[in-house]
């Protein structure tokens, strides 16, 4: 089974990227598993009509113990199973804590075990890299951390947070980082600065994906570029994206 958590600053595309990897890898076979944890609990809306669908944490306030895994899962596009955290009532709890609680909830019902992925993709927000929002690094959940950015400052400057948390952590035997992912804003200088910041933690950057206004495009249609433009330059990008991924975890049915 392929783990992977995939961080991001907020706002630079980090579901549209988990969710169209999702559907491209679905599409050549595998069982895949995504698992959204931004309280947003919008993860993974583009895999299944933009339906609203019950978080983990709303599940635990309402029904404490009396739900089942059918409860928390919505089978979407290409039969990816979808999930979402979710996050505590605003402005009561921590939405760190609550990633902590949705995800041993999800292992103690028995969720890998009864739908046998080949690949989990956790989706994860990465301005703040402590409490719960770590808890997707831990090796019982991930086995590799992908980064997703731009050329832009802050998203860099994002980036580097989260890749060091991944240094601090190795000694705890966490995830390792697996590499970044460039999602071009068509900055200045961007390809350099993404190349610098692989270099200065002794990584790659895995795969490029260009702006694109089918990606805008795809957007109120609540479907992921492979569903609704099939045979766009952009799917085909996701694709590509998709099989280095695989590849780099040494084929497409284990890492």
């Amino acid at each position: 089974m392929i783990k992977l958590a995939v961080y991001g600053k907020g706002g630079i595309g980090k579901s549209t990227t988990v969710s169209n990897l999702a559907a491209a890898m679905a599409e050549k076979g595998l069982r895949v598993m995504q698992i959204g944890c931004d309280p947003k609990a919008d993860s993974t809306a583009s895999l299944h009509g933009g339906t609203k669908i019950r978080t983990v944490l709303e599940l635990v306030r309402q029904r404490h113990d009396g739900f089942t895994l059918d409860d928390m899962v919505c089978v979407g596009y290409g039969g990816v199973i979808c999930v979402e955290a979710g996050g505590p009532v605003p402005g009561l709890g921590c939405a760190g804590r609550g990633i902590i609680a949705a995800l041993e909830k999800l292992g103690q019902m028995g969720a890998y075990e009864r739908y046998k992925p080949d690949v989990v993709l956790y989706d994860v927000l990465g301005d703040v890299v402590c409490g719960g929002f770590s808890m997707p690094m831990h090796r019982d959940y991930a086995d590799r951390v992908l980064i997703v950015t731009s050329g832009e400052n802050m998203s860099i400057h994002a980036a580097a947070n989260i890749a060091t948390a991944v240094e601090n952590f190795k000694s705890r035997g966490y995830a390792s980082l697996g590499g970044l992912i460039l999602n071009r804003r068509n900055v200045k200088n961007e390809i350099e600065k993404v190349r610098e910041l692989a270099d200065d933690f002794h990584t790659e950057i895995i795969g490029t994906l260009d702006w694109s206004e089918t990606v805008q495009d795809a957007e109120p249609l609540y479907k992921t570029v492979i569903e609704a433009f099939p045979d766009s330059e952009m799917a085909g990008q996701y694709r590509r994206l998709a099989e280095n991924i695989l590849a780099r975890c040494g084929g497409e049915k284990s890492c």
